[in-house]
């Protein structure tokens, strides 16, 4: 059977148009079921990625205007429709050939709440706030770290909507879908006053739901473990945040707040202590001797290396010796370190042998004593 050139040359132009539909989802990163809320996550990610003010790549700012395009087009119902029928050749023809990409830089200050106006403003869902405790032994390497978050995701089953299907969402009959009811109350004898108030049925969103979604039961979000990975910068500086952007709580009705963990350092049994970018040490010896002739002896440092603690002569109780450079890393400056001060705590015996006491009598006195009564 003979195949007709214009069938093949007219479905050759319908895969064409398709491969074009694809192209901006595939720019945010996502399939063609995205929905709006996908869309919106995928720009607010990519879009902080790709600023120029952020990221200097060469190619960034083209990314950034190809990401604010695609958000433009797919996040416009009439647009939207029309690109994936017929692709962006077929948005040029609807517009006459007039289609030009928006300002992205205004898109992103507007998305960011630079400069909506009072109805296309985005809510943000609150920021979580936590301390998170870490070694020394990690701040002084720098780690990673991996932890859980329970928060809430938006339903998978229906997106948010608290809905079995799409049909099951109805306008509301008791204020026709405004969300407000006009009450009249009497305030004199044939006298009226008419105020709006929220309608109580649909709870002034104008919709309500006759079928429950069976996954969320109309809750819309669901409870969810999320895993993360900490990275602590060498030398993190107490109190330092890690802002982990837009994994809050999700609703259909904000876009989700910002998840700060605040660092903070363990105390540690070993004696360790930091100030800044300043360590702590505690030695004690409970040696006579050592303390008053001198010793060697070895410290192992946090990340494993060892430092040699030497001491010629007499060691008073609580003195304080310094090294140079065997504190923390400075904060980004990971190449230069602070001091370690190390701290001697002398423990004098409550008893001592006969023979040391015969011996320092003699180091002291000169003399070996006669009897028990001169020691």
């Amino acid at each position: 059977m003979a195949i007709n050139p214009l069938f093949v040359l007219l479905l050759l132009l319908a895969c064409a148009l398709l491969a074009s539909a694809a192209d901006l989802y595939k720019v945010l990163d996502l399939d063609r079921s995205a929905s709006e809320q996908d869309i919106k996550k995928a720009y607010k990610r990519l879009s902080r990625k790709y600023h120029p003010d952020k990221n200097h790549d060469p190619d960034a700012e083209s990314k950034f205007v190809e990401v604010a395009h695609a958000y433009e087009i797919l996040t416009d119902p009439a647009k939207k429709q029309i690109y994936d029928r017929h692709g962006e050749e077929g948005l040029k023809a609807h517009e006459g050939g007039q289609h030009q990409y928006a300002n992205p830089f205004d898109m992103f200050s507007q998305f960011f709440g630079g400069g909506f106006q009072a109805h296309e403003q985005v809510r943000r869902g609150p920021t979580s706030v936590s301390e998170f405790e870490v070694s020394l032994a990690d701040i002084y390497t720098g780690a990673s770290i991996d932890f859980i978050i329970k928060k809430r995701v938006l339903c998978d089953h229906c997106r948010g909507s608290g809905a079995a299907t799409d049909g099951d969402i109805h306008q509301c009959s008791e204020c026709g879908g405004s969300g407000v009811r006009v009450v009249k109350q009497q305030i004199f004898p044939g006298m009226f006053a008419q105020s709006q108030v929220t309608c109580n049925k649909c709870g002034g969103r104008g919709r309500v739901i006759v079928r429950q979604c069976p996954a969320c039961g109309g809750h819309k979000v669901l409870d969810h473990a999320a895993h993360f990975t900490l990275e602590v910068p060498r030398g993190s500086p107490e109190g330092h945040e890690v802002v982990f952007e837009g994994e809050g709580d999700e609703s259909p009705d904000w876009e989700p707040g910002d998840v700060v963990l605040r660092l903070r350092g363990r105390t540690e049994k070993g004696g360790w202590r930091r100030k800044e970018s300043s360590l702590y040490w505690k030695e004690t010896m409970g040696s006579t001797r050592c303390a008053l002739l001198g010793f060697t002896r070895n410290l192992t440092h946090l990340d494993g290396h060892v430092i040699s603690l030497a001491r010629k002569g007499v060691t008073q109780p609580g003195f304080v010796q310094t090294i140079k450079g065997e504190g923390l890393p400075h904060f980004e400056r990971p190449s230069s370190y602070g001091d370690l001060f190390v701290e001697y705590n002398v423990v004098l015996p409550t008893r001592l042998a006969t023979e040391t006491r015969q011996g320092l009598a003699e180091a002291f006195y000169g003399k070996v004593p006669r009897d028990k009564s001169e020691l």
